[in-house]
């Protein structure tokens, strides 16, 4: 299971957006530069973030994006599910009960189950703020 693009540079962009908070809107042609992302795609990833309530925008000349809440409210988990959605290991653990015609017999969903809540543990410990004070 590989994090794609949209998660990592979804990461990237929250803790640009955290490292330069100042109460300001910050526009999607500063944190293109700032991160190297294209804005087109920045566009298609900052969407997702905004649909899922982890940053408020403003329009206009002095608009831009900005966190929703203090950076420390923020898991990594969510903000990677928020740009690539599941991150089940397998597609049976994808939906929250698992429908899998062979789950009952199925001799390495166990298996699967332990690597998805050690992953999943993992990034939803692994605080916002804790990449700014690395």
């Amino acid at each position: 299971m590989k994090i794609s693009t949209k998660g990592r540079y979804a990461l990237r962009i929250m803790i640009y957006l955290a490292k330069n908070d100042t109460g300001e809107y910050i526009s999607l042609k500063e944190i293109s530069e700032g991160e190297d992302i294209s804005i087109k795609y920045l566009e298609n990833i900052i969407s997702k973030l905004y649909k899922n309530g982890l940053v408020i925008s403003l329009r206009g000349a002095c608009g831009g994006y900005k966190l929703a809440k203090d950076a420390s409210n923020y898991t990594a988990g969510e903000i990677i599910r928020a740009a690539e959605g599941s991150i089940a290991p397998i597609a049976c653990l994808e939906d929250e009960i698992n429908l899998c015609p062979r789950n009952k017999e199925c001799e390495t969903v166990k298996f699967w189950e332990g690597l998805y809540e050690v992953m999943n543990d993992y990034i939803d410990n692994f605080a916002l703020e804790k990449f700014i004070e690395q």
